[in-house]
Order: C-alpha cells, then sequence, then structure tokens
C-alpha cells in the first residue's frame, strides 16, 4: 500500500510497499520484485519455468489475480481488524459479506480454472503462483475468515503448499497474517489515526 515515509520516497517513485533497492537499481510492484530476484539469483526452474508455456501459465495465473483474489481477500483484513483499529468503530456486516461473496466467486474459479485436480497451479511442481495466492489466502484465515472450510481442493493445495516451502518456514513467512488479532493491543497515535482513516475508509468504496 501506498507509504508517506520519506525513505519509500527515495525507493519507489509510486511511495508504495513492497519496494527493493538492488545497489543503484530500484523496483516497486510485488509480482515484479519477485520475477526479478527469480531471475537475478537463477532460482530453480519450478518457481518460474524456463519452459515458455509454463512460464505463461505463471503469467496468466498472476495477472488473474490482481482483478480477483487479490481484489477481494486481503479486504477481509481490512474490514475486521484494521479500519476498526484506525477509526474505532466497525464497518457493517454487510460490507463484510459482500466481499466474502466476491472471494467465494474468485476461490471457485480458482478451483475449477486453474488448480483443478493439479497438485499446484501449473502442475506437479510449486511455483511462485502458489506462493502469491497463499499469501493473499492466508489473510481472511488471521481475521477468522476459514475459506478452507468446506473446500476440500482447496485445503489440500494450501497443505502441499506447506510442505513444499517447509511448514516452519510457511508458518514463520505469515507469522504477522495469522496474529493480526494482536494489533488490538496497541496504542496508535491519535495523529496517524486521524491520517489514515479517511484513506481506508475511501479503499473500500
Amino acid at each position: 500500500g501506498p507509504s508517506n515515509s520519506e525513505g519509500a520516497g527515495k525507493v519507489s517513485l509510486l511511495k508504495k510497499v513492497p519496494a527493493l533497492k538492488d545497489g543503484d537499481f530500484t523496483l516497486a510492484e510485488c509480482t515484479a520484485i519477485l520475477l526479478y530476484l527469480s531471475r537475478k539469483y537463477n532460482t530453480p526452474d519450478h518457481w518460474y519455468p524456463s519452459d515458455i508455456q509454463k512460464r505463461a501459465q505463471v503469467d496468466e495465473y498472476l495477472s488473474w489475480h490482481h482483478a480477483n483474489i487479490r481484489a477481494n481477500a486481503p479486504k477481509t483484513m481490512w474490514i475486521k481488524m484494521l479500519i476498526p483499529l484506525f477509526t474505532g468503530q466497525p464497518l457493517p456486516s454487510e460490507k463484510l459479506q459482500e466481499v466474502m461473496e466476491g472471494l467465494s466467486t474468485s476461490l471457485k474459479q480458482f478451483e475449477e480454472r486453474f488448480l483443478q485436480d493439479k497438485a499446484f497451479i501449473i502442475g506437479s511442481e510449486i511455483s511462485l503462483a502458489d506462493l502469491v495466492a497463499i499469501v493473499e489466502l492466508m489473510q481472511p484465515v488471521g481475521v477468522g475468515c476459514d475459506i478452507f472450510e468446506d473446500r476440500p481442493r482447496l485445503l489440500q493445495w494450501r497443505r502441499r503448499v506447506e510442505d513444499a516451502v517447509g511448514k516452519e518456514l510457511f508458518f514463520q513467512a505469515h507469522e504477522v497474517i495469522l496474529n493480526i488479532k494482536e494489533l488490538s493491543n496497541i496504542q496508535i497515535d491519535p495523529q496517524l489515526k486521524e491520517h489514515l482513516a479517511p484513506m481506508l475508509m475511501k479503499m473500500l468504496k
């Protein structure tokens, strides 16, 4: 999301995080950063395959992901946790229901179009597509919306991703998300609340 810090402006012209600074080179947007790192460090081929058709399948998912999974899954965290934290008032339950309905549609498409009967999104091995997907889908889980319940195909895929990454690393990477409710105990500067509250509310309109 946007950042007003001076440091963020030096790394990303858009003043957004995540952002990457590699020597004199800077880069914004998480997908572009993932692809850059996978190429620079010559990661194992399954992450971003050299096979042109498999790579195109990763690209296809990443393109679809932004307007579907990413358009809905993170909003559960904003609605249930972050916006009430910064504004001091809960959002109507109808807003969460609307987001969950949109997410449910996206998850159905995810299972039927991308996952099908495969172990991972593009086949038998994990790829960047799976990483991008799981990070987004763990956000509803962190605020008590268990999207894997009653979706056995999706749950089995999640377990395979955990095993492929390594369970310890998987839960370490998602530690902040899974413990997001602990933020309700922190004290937030009133000026920061006043500054951020209008922007947060605008995000969900």
